[in-house]
């Protein structure tokens, strides 16, 4: 019993490992552990027999958490933009548009990954899709099996990091910061990293054009009577978009703050989602003109382009924009992509039955699935901290070398090697919690902690032999020769060993972009909204009347301080042993004050 007392944390861990290593589900494994160790702990006497009547309070405040009701919202929104074919229409205009390019098509998908990361946030639905899409396209025409695997499967996994993202809604609930926080601080480095990838094809497009070809000519379905490609015409399109993004840029301000009650700049991401709905509506007017009224101007390209790129464009900003607007919550964000999804699908006439039944029961699945978890975990982590774990981990991490960098760099190891094994929202329901006292303590801003953990859980969906990402493209992968049913050619299979070495060249991106938050944290913090830092030696509380900005009054009660105010207050009985709080000696003061003005 006193081995027991002595070394209950480490004992609490292995339990938890032994549970997991007999395949228990970690709902049920985390659950068991917490309710075990808590009795076992009762025995041992280091916790009183009341210990779990507080339980259900807790368990209630989860059922009742706002937030988490975004995961369902997001993930209904997400498998039915999937089910409804937008991924295929993304995928193939895409193609067609960067198709001319040498690393034409690997563009193309990076592109169509984010826009798919922005709207349906599914890691599994984006890595299929382009799986059973792009993969065929590109080993038709001669790319390297490497790059080729290595793009899907880097491009899938943006939806880790970039908003709506379910990763960074549950890690703003574990973190206790806003969703919206979350969603502004990984937004630049999101794009940042997709223009990683980007310039990583274009560079290898120039050394070596072999490995990533363009389109043949017969393979571009998009051509005009004349027989041009009508990129000229996409390209004047684009322009004049660009334009009128520019010019609601520079009256967005003008408009928008007054409607807002602001007073100076508005937040440039707020000011970039506007100014691209701005230019896909302008756009929009441009298509739509031209075939009402058939102009003739814009080619089937074009109009191909502008009617399939509209769809994702409104979902973010129906979810970002409302959010970054302040008019929304996150979930209600999530509500009005979802209720968007429905209504884009019913447009596309491909909302039967069927596709809302599954949408509805893998939503319900999942959802499930993440309360279960969660629960589970609040039962562990009762247990955890009764036992006063979080000292127990505190003092582990506080004899590594380095500070918080050290911390970091620990921190960003552990959970890399864990998302070998774990699912995303197990690490963040089990090890962000065990984290965030250390953090806090070390000084970490929150959000760029948590912005930094989940970059190193999308690194970790890619590495090989666990990265469930790399499964994901196993899945749908050819695993045997087969014959092309468009040139009738004999293409070769996918190996594993092809999938997990186009992994590893964009995880050797991802870690460069790791490296670069973990740098420079402006790239995070500095759209977030701080709230000023008040020191109670610089509290001021002024009187109810008088001109704050003029010389003090003589008639006029001076400003109280925390020092006058404490001479003010009356002494306390001498039973209360205790010191009163500052601040609350400051607002007996006033009260005080405003007696005293009051009888006078």
């Amino acid at each position: 019993m006193e081995f027991i007392a002595h070394n209950f944390v480490p004992l609490l861990f292995a339990g938890l490992l032994l549970f997991l290593l007999t395949g228990f589900p970690v709902a049920f494994s985390l659950a068991a552990t917490g309710l075990t160790f808590g009795l076992i702990g009762m025995g041992v006497g280091l916790f009183p027999q009341t210990l779990f009547q507080a339980l259900p309070l807790r368990i209630f405040g989860i059922m009742q958490n706002d937030t988490l009701l975004a995961v369902p919202f997001f993930t209904l929104m997400g498998i039915v933009l999937e089910r409804s074919g937008m991924a295929e229409d993304l995928l193939e205009t895409v193609g067609q548009v960067f198709g001319p390019l040498r690393g034409g098509l690997a563009l193309a998908t990076i592109f169509v990954g984010a826009l798919l990361a922005a709207t349906t946030g599914v890691i599994a639905a984006a890595v299929i899709s382009m799986g059973l899409i792009s993969l065929p396209i590109m080993l038709r025409y001669g790319y390297h099996r490497t790059v080729a695997t290595g793009v899907i499967v880097a491009s899938g996994t943006l939806a880790q990091i970039i908003p709506p993202s379910l990763v960074l809604i549950v890690m703003a609930d574990q973190l206790g910061r806003s969703v919206g926080d979350m969603y502004a601080g990984a937004i630049v480095p999101g794009l940042l990293l997709v223009g990683l990838f980007a310039l990583f094809i274009v560079i290898l497009a120039i050394v070596r054009p072999d490995w990533v070809p363009a389109l043949p000519p017969e393979a571009r379905i998009y051509k005009e009577p004349n027989g041009a490609s009508g990129h000229r015409s996409l390209l004047v399109v684009l322009l004049l978009s660009v334009l009128a993004a520019l010019a609601w840029a520079a009256v967005h301000g003008t408009v928008l703050n007054p409607l807002l009650g602001r007073q100076g700049d508005a937040p440039l991401d707020e000011v970039l989602t506007l100014a691209m709905m701005a230019a896909a509506f302008f756009a929009l007017v441009l298509a739509l003109a031209n075939r009402w009224l058939g102009l003739g101007l814009l080619s089937q390209l074009t109009e191909r382009v502008v009617f399939v790129l509209l769809p994702p464009l409104v979902l973010i900003f129906l979810v970002l924009g409302t959010i970054f607007l302040g008019i929304a919550t996150p979930t209600e964000g999530g509500a009005m992509g979802a209720s968007g999804a429905l209504v884009m699908a019913v447009s596309r006439r491909r909302l039967g039955f069927d596709l809302l039944k599954q949408a509805l029961d893998n939503t319900a699945r999942l959802s499930c699935f993440v309360m279960f978890i969660l629960i589970g975990a609040t039962v562990f982590s009762f247990t955890f901290n009764a036992a006063d774990g979080h000292l127990f981990v505190e003092h582990l991490f506080a004899k590594l070398p380095g500070g918080p960098l050290g911390f970091l760099i620990a921190v960003n190891l552990l959970v890399f090697f864990l998302g070998c094994f774990l699912d995303f929202f197990e690490i963040a329901f089990i090890v962000i919690p065990l984290l965030v006292g250390v953090a806090e303590k070390l000084g970490i801003d929150l959000v760029w902690f948590g912005v930094i953990i989940g970059m190193n859980l999308q690194t970790s969906f890619l590495s090989p032999p666990f990265g469930f990402a790399l499964f994901y493209l196993r899945s749908v992968a050819p695993r045997f020769e087969y014959a092309d049913r468009v040139t009738n050619r004999s293409i070769p299979a996918v190996t594993t060993a092809q999938i997990y070495q186009g992994a590893a060249l964009f995880i050797a991106l991802q870690l460069v972009m790791l490296a670069l938050v973990l740098s420079f944290p402006n790239l995070v913090t500095d759209r977030i909204d701080k709230a000023p830092k008040v020191s109670l030696e610089s509290i001021k509380l002024e009187a109810e009347t008088g001109d704050y900005g003029s010389a003090p009054d003589a008639n006029v009660p001076q400003a109280l301080t925390p020092q006058s105010a404490e001479d003010k207050v009356a002494p306390q009985a001498e039973g209360d042993a205790e010191e009163e709080d500052p601040l609350a000696a400051v607002q007996r003061a006033i009260e005080q004050d405003a007696k005293n003005r009051k009888k006078k």
